[in-house]
């Protein structure tokens, strides 16, 4: 039998509740799934839009993207195929889920219908 298992549980207690408001925020764009992994946690709709990665004391937001976003606040952009990039966003405090990331997780929705 397998064991269930909790990304989220040595993330610490802020990170955890970064993620519960940013399941919150995202409730109003229409259904997704989350797909819970070993280390990672997906957010999907026909396919994943985004990915959470916990580290200590914050969650590291991977946002699918058909083009670079250039922002102070994008710690690493990666292109993963002719129109497809990656774009890693720390988020260690709610105050990060503001109206720029949430739309790039908007249009990054749109991608994944």
């Amino acid at each position: 039998m397998a064991t269930p298992y909790d990304p989220l549980a040595a993330a610490g207690a802020s990170a955890q509740q970064v993620y519960r408001e940013l399941l919150a925020a995202l409730t109003p764009f229409g259904p997704f799934r989350e797909e819970i992994n070993k280390t990672s946690i997906h957010l999907a709709r026909g396919s994943a839009f985004a990915g959470l990665h916990p580290r200590n004391g914050y969650l590291l937001l991977t946002v699918k993207a058909e083009k670079p976003i250039r922002s102070a606040r994008i710690v690493k952009t990666e292109q993963v195929s002719k129109n497809r990039w990656h774009l890693d966003v720390k988020l260690a405090d709610a105050k990060d889920i503001d109206s720029e990331l949430l739309r790039w997780l908007r249009q990054a929705y749109e991608l994944c219908a």
